[in-house]
């Protein structure tokens, strides 16, 4: 399944080592002006070659070939496309049949009989540009109703920062290569990810995603709720192995005393003394902020030897993972997991009609 979304629909395609890869978002509202500066600054934020990331030198230039005109959406189906430009899939040919550990080379390959050897193919992180190429459309979608969406590392080789304020942690994470929030650990993490390097290892991590301004009352009981909506688009990133949100797995250890989020009345409003539910009751949104985290998992190619079998040889094998990959996949993936909560929030308010098919007001505005 390579589409997301029941209204705001995104459709991914490409590979790693392909000519391209890109996205098709069908059921963007009409009348929407791009930014596409901003569209250039999200892909940036994803974009490898730089320090702690893969030396893959790609500059990610987004070409929309659809669904715009004069810079405002049509609403018809908008094509994105960003070209691949720094291939190189020689280091990978040696290990054409043999399925790299932690890799889904081996579950493709039971599933479909072959699988894409060059990088990963579908599998890759590759194909998140066209989720945060689909992010950005989003973002600005949000943008509108004053929503914000943004994220950091919150945790990374078991070194944890501190956060005390989202919003401020989420302004000096965007200075920090590893986008750390905590300048009094970030030399430390980074020390970590640099011992695993020379180490020919990995490290992961947790990153901390946080909406701001959300609306009341999106997702539905039982099977629609949200909290399950945005576990279904966090859990289908690459390498993300686990989701929490408000409290998350620390809730087992607590009192219902100590959990529940009390309830007051605040400028004439419902408001909450806590916000350990992370914004979500029931699976519906109560207006506070939507906190959630994602576990990383480490990247899986590594220089270190490693166990395998050879599929045409049926004889088992040692191998050394070669290519250039990131030392810790936790600064990269903050904006991906930025653009499917975007995704999801923006899916949500057009089922509910909070976003009109048409930002046009048919009077030529």
């Amino acid at each position: 399944m390579n589409s997301f979304g029941y209204v705001f629909k995104v459709t991914t395609w490409g590979e790693s080592h392909g000519k391209a890869v890109g996205c098709v978002i069908d059921g963007c509202p009409a009348g929407l002006k791009i930014d596409e500066e901003f569209i250039r600054k999200e892909m940036e934020r994803r974009r490898p070659g730089k320090d702690f990331s893969s030396k893959r030198r790609e500059e990610d230039v987004v070409e929309i070939l659809s669904g715009v005109l004069d810079g405002i959406t049509l609403g018809t189906p908008i094509s994105m496309i960003v070209r691949n430009v720094d291939v190189d899939s020689e280091p990978y040919e040696a290990l054409k049949n043999i399925p790299r550990p932690g890799h889904a080379d081996v579950t493709y390959h039971a599933k479909f009989g072959l699988y894409d050897w060059r990088g990963g193919g579908r599998a890759s992180a590759r194909e998140t540009v066209g989720r945060v190429a689909a992010g950005a459309i989003a973002k600005q979608i949000l943008f509108k109703y004053g929503i914000r969406v943004f994220g950091y590392a919150k945790e990374i080789a078991g070194v944890v920062f501190k956060v005390e304020n989202s919003e401020k942690a989420f302004e000096i994470a965007e200075k920090s290569a590893i986008r750390c929030p905590d300048p009094e650990k970030e030399e430390i993490a980074k020390e970590k990810i640099r011992e695993a390097m020379r180490e020919g290892d990995s490290v992961g991590g947790i990153v901390e995603i946080v909406a701001k301004n959300v609306p009341s009352g999106l997702g539905e009981p039982v099977f629609g709720k949200i909290s399950a909506y945005l576990a279904f688009a966090l859990m289908g990133i690459p390498s993300v192995k686990g989701f929490e949100i408000g409290r998350g797995f620390e809730v087992a250890k607590l009192r219902g005393s100590e959990n529940n989020d009390q309830i007051v009345f605040k400028n004439g409003r419902i408001s909450f003394l806590t916000n350990n539910a992370g914004g979500i009751l029931g699976g519906i949104t109560n207006g506070e902020d939507l906190v959630m985290r994602i576990a990383v998992k480490p990247t899986p190619s590594i220089s270190k030897k490693q166990r395998s079998v050879d599929l045409e040889k049926m004889e088992e094998v040692e191998i050394s993972v070669k290519g250039r990959h990131d030392p810790c996949i936790v600064p990269r993936i903050v904006p991906v997991a930025e653009a499917m909560v975007a995704l999801v929030l923006v899916d949500c308010m057009m089922l509910q009609r909070l976003i009109p098919r048409s930002f046009y007001d048919r009077k030529g505005n």
